[in-house]
């Protein structure tokens, strides 16, 4: 089967196809035929050195998967023929970028109608990050308000939704072009941050920081006291637990998403936006459209 792998780390042309042997699932796992593969920030982060997760290359990127089991292994719920998506262990192994991979069936689940495969592929990671964060470390919950950061971008358009969803109501930073594809989503109230400063918006219980650095500080002064600042960013959240406690807030730092298919189950009806879907031997290139950060919703590769 073909892969995509990379022989050392760089910039987005170390990465090449190669061909591998096909492999094989155990007990618990399944064979998956992939028929698309997310591609996120933090695939070219690893790519390029600077989030060593995978140790030395060679190695094979991808954690988002949607596809069509082609193998079950021994005790597993899915049968050849089930049209299947997830998360493989992040950060695992990785090994989605490929025309089939081996994953574990409790962190899959049935690909809902509603969403073709392609979208499929796009959903896992940004969907489970957004969940996972904002429900349960930010306990979000119905009336209350929120701040979403970056809110057009793969993570945040999914936050909008599932904010939405639990009964918030959804304040996004985005550019003033990508306001009415964030007001088709829910969102409530929309600041475009080139030229309007959201620390002027009315208070929020929480905050949904995709973005760290300066942000965090001035994300902290529109929280209600006793609000939560949630941040995805690890590297420079800009922001500590100590800070918040002065300001009496609380801070939660979201280190790493989690593969489950439970959360997965526990969605709601999502739509997914994408913005390019790039055949698997142009990896390189879906690499530079999400390095380019100009992308709406999201990339993926199709073998």
């Amino acid at each position: 089967m073909r892969v995509i792998t990379q022989k050392t780390v760089g910039d987005a042309s170390v990465l090449e196809v190669a061909e591998v042997a096909k492999p094989v699932p155990g007990a618990g796992q399944v064979l998956v035929k992939v028929g698309a593969a997310g591609v996120n920030p933090v695939d070219t982060h690893i790519r390029a050195g600077a989030f060593p997760a995978l140790g030395e290359p060679p190695f094979t990127l991808g954690w988002d998967v949607a596809g069509t089991v082609e193998q079950a292994g021994e005790g597993v719920q899915f049968a050849a023929g089930d049209e299947v998506y997830g998360l493989l262990p992040f950060p695992g192994a990785g090994g989605g970028y490929a025309e089939y991979v081996v994953a574990n069936a409790a962190d899959l689940v049935l690909r809902p109608a509603h969403l073709t495969v392609e979208e499929a592929g796009a959903v896992p990671l940004v969907a489970l990050t957004a969940w996972q964060a904002l429900v349960g470390r930010g306990g979000l919950s119905a009336g209350q308000r929120v701040l979403i950061h970056a809110a057009a971008g793969g993570v945040g358009h999914v936050a909008v939704q599932i904010a939405k969803a639990r009964g918030a109501y959804v304040v996004g930073t985005a550019s003033a072009a990508k306001h009415d594809f964030l007001r088709s989503l829910g969102a409530d109230e929309l600041v475009d941050y080139r030229h309007e400063d959201f620390t002027e918006i009315d208070p929020v219980d929480v905050v949904f920081d995709t973005i760290g650095g300066e942000y965090a500080e001035r994300s902290a002064a529109v929280l209600k006291p006793g609000g939560v600042l949630v941040s995805i960013i690890p590297g420079n959240p800009g922001f500590d637990v100590d800070r918040a406690a002065d300001l009496g807030i609380r801070f939660e730092l979201f280190g790493s998403v989690s593969a489950s298919g439970a959360d997965l189950a526990a969605l709601p009806q999502l739509r997914v936006q994408l913005d390019h879907v790039v055949p698997l031997a142009d990896a390189a290139k879906a690499h530079e459209l999400v390095e380019s950060r100009r992308t709406t919703g999201k990339v993926v590769l199709v073998p």
